[in-house]
């Protein structure tokens, strides 16, 4: 990656977190960042670092460059509500993603998703490119319905909600990673868990998703604690399988956010559906969820995914573990109430991202070489490492 897209990079996402705290400056009712903080982290970043993870090149491709600038002014746009230019916007912004994925994966139709042989690496990616254009198809007819045509109302869905569903690619590629860095073909058992984990992981989130929409309790608590102990597989099969890579450790507390995550979901979940529900006292603890998520779990995925062809850059230092643990756990939830914080988790957060961004050393290109490999880059290879 070129110094220059890696600046964009952190500006972006660093932006991205201090819209989170701007409220302490402008009051919600008169300008409301949080679209802007959903944005510039999940789509403009997450879903440009996909096309560039996904194509392999040393610079991003002028389609790439399309994509951003799209994203960017998407981003604007449903910020400051002119409603028109979004419904025209990501259409064109899925069409670069399914071009790109017929590309790298080929046909229209995902049909290596049940190819037992595809190996579970592969799927999540093509998941995780799949799932961001049918989410940016569908953002264009639910601002269609929310702002012109009112088809239909649901008291759960509002825009904002919905905005967050972008998360939910990165978290695949997040996934794709992980399970890329995993020997493969070691016993049956090792192969079925890893197939039972990626259809959960997708199938569990769409069902959780549509019983929240309902306002189901039981299942919504059935289906939470059903992700969270495929999430904890998961985290069990990478630390079993996991290749002794530099990025292991870093991955593996990247994983560890994710289990935060879900059991914070869960917590909030049983919280919100008791007698005595007040969301002023739950709200710090849906803070830390969302944290947790975006700038824990997903930011591991994407700083592994922009540096692959860097390593070895030091993921693994137990100070940057700590100053990322640091940031997103405890400055970026206090920071959301008290604006000292605020500025203290920025700063942190930029830190953070210059280290994995800018971190170098000297490259070992037999490292790289493997890693190509092994992120499918090559998929004819992509399933013949055992070690």
């Amino acid at each position: 990656m070129t110094t220059s897209l890696k600046t964009i990079f952190w500006i972006i996402m660093t932006t991205a977190l201090a819209c989170g705290f701007l409220h302490h400056i402008v009051a919600p009712d008169v300008i409301n960042f949080e679209r802007l903080h959903i944005f510039l982290f999940n789509l403009v970043s997450g879903g440009t670092l996909l096309i560039y993870f996904t194509e392999d090149r040393k610079k991003l491709s002028p389609r790439g460059v399309l994509f951003l600038v799209l994203a960017i002014l998407f981003a604007l746009c449903a910020f400051f509500q002119w409603y028109q230019p979004t419904l025209v916007i990501p259409l064109i912004l899925a069409l670069i993603i399914e071009k790109v994925r017929v590309e790298h994966f080929g046909g229209w139709l995902p049909m290596a998703l049940f190819d037992s042989n595809e190996a579970t690496s592969r799927k999540f990616h093509q998941a995780s490119l799949l799932c961001l254009s049918l989410g940016l198809t569908i953002s264009s007819i639910a601002i269609l319905n929310s702002q012109f045509t009112h088809w239909f109302s649901l008291e759960k869905l509002k825009l904002d909600t919905f905005f967050l569903g972008f998360s939910f690619p990165i978290s695949l590629i997040s996934m794709s990673v992980i399970f890329s860095l995993m020997k493969n073909h070691t016993t049956p058992t090792g192969d079925y868990l890893k197939e039972f984990s990626f259809w959960v992981i997708n199938l569990g989130v769409i069902v959780f998703f549509l019983f929240i929409l309902a306002g189901w309790f039981l299942p919504q608590v059935f289906i939470s604690v059903v992700l969270f102990i495929t999430v904890t597989l998961i985290l069990y099969l990478y630390y079993r399988l996991g290749i002794r890579l530099q990025q292991k450790t870093f991955l593996t507390s990247g994983i560890l956010f994710l289990v935060v995550t879900s059991i914070t979901g869960i917590i909030y979940i049983l919280l919100a559906f008791s007698q005595d529900y007040d969301p002023q006292r739950t709200l710090p603890l849906l803070r830390m969820h969302a944290f947790t998520a975006l700038y824990g779990w997903n930011l591991s995925g994407l700083a592994v995914i922009s540096r692959h062809g860097d390593f070895p850059i030091k993921l693994h230092s137990q100070k940057v573990i700590a100053l990322h643990w640091l940031t997103v756990l405890i400055l970026c939830p206090l920071g959301y109430f008290l604006p000292v914080f605020g500025a203290l988790a920025v700063i942190g957060y930029g830190w953070l991202l210059h280290i994995l961004l800018f971190n170098s050393g000297q490259v070992d290109t037999g490292v790289v070489t493997m890693e190509d490999r092994v992120l499918g880059h090559n998929p004819k290879q992509s399933d013949t490492v055992t070690r």
